[in-house]
């Protein structure tokens, strides 16, 4: 009997815990507040830019601010037109490119800090591929999926406990928790955003790039180009990504909704 009154009281502050992404809907775990760590990623952030170094090919540097901010702008705009602005709340946008070119990667902070690595430039050729990976990225920090993961690694790890207790018991559990769960960094054991997470960064980051005005036609062109240049990649069923074709044929079927929004 005790026994099953401790799982209802369980399944009930876990349900208490949760929350709904902004764009989508979607119901997700929330053992975090955006008030608690957006300013440990701001600090993540600071720390991974000292180590750099920032890319000094003032070209690409601009082109990254540049599409940066006009996604910064739609996504506000979209927010402002759902009545959801408050979920920008703290957001500090900034766009870096750091020069490592054997990194192909991208990723956004919960509070809207990005950082491109040279080594994905050539796949994004131009300011439309680097708009198909911002929107992603930003999508993943808009959606909270960073504090989802870092929510379900403590529940894993720590509990029903708060931050603060988790950092009680281990100082250095927070930073590990956020990097792992944004998947920023190479060399940190990260843990990779589920399928579910990246299928819906990939939707929503395709809507907020048509709303910048960037031709949302060109984002499978853009897993093709990755395909091609990105060697053999396990099966889908053995992967926590969707593999390229997946994500191709899905980014292929919202495109219609995406055209709705594209502001040419």
């Amino acid at each position: 009997m005790f026994k099953k009154v401790l799982i209802v009281l369980i399944a009930g502050l876990i349900v208490s815990a949760c929350a709904s992404v902004a764009v989508t809907g979607r119901k997700q775990l929330s053992l975090v507040s955006n008030g608690e760590i957006i300013p440990m990623a701001n600090q993540q952030y600071a720390e991974v830019l000292k180590k750099g170094p920032l890319s000094t090919n003032q070209e690409q540097v601009q082109m990254i601010k540049r599409v940066g901010a006009r996604i910064q702008k739609a996504v506000e705009q979209y927010m402002a037109e759902k009545g959801l602005s408050s979920e920008l709340s703290g957001f500090a946008w900034e766009f870096n490119l750091i020069d490592d070119p054997k990194t192909v990667n991208a990723w956004c902070m919960p509070g809207g800090k990005v950082a491109f690595y040279t080594g994905i430039m050539p796949i994004c050729r131009d300011e439309t591929g680097i708009a198909v990976v911002m929107g992603h990225e930003v999508a993943h920090a808009i959606a909270n999926h960073g504090r989802e993961r870092m929510s379900q690694q403590m529940l894993a790890q720590y509990g029903l406990g708060t931050l603060s207790a988790v950092m009680g018991q281990n100082p250095t559990a927070g930073k590990d928790l956020l990097l792992q769960a944004v998947g920023a960094g190479t060399n940190i054991g990260m843990l990779k955003f589920s399928r579910e997470h990246e299928s819906e960064a990939d939707h929503i980051g395709l809507i907020f790039m048509a709303m910048a005005g960037y031709d949302p036609n060109e984002a499978p062109k853009f897993w093709e180009r990755m395909t091609a240049g990105g060697g053999q990649e396990p099966p889908e069923f053995m992967s926590t990504h969707p593999s390229h074709s997946t994500r191709i044929k899905d980014l292929q079927a919202w495109i219609p909704e995406a055209m709705k929004v594209y502001k040419k």
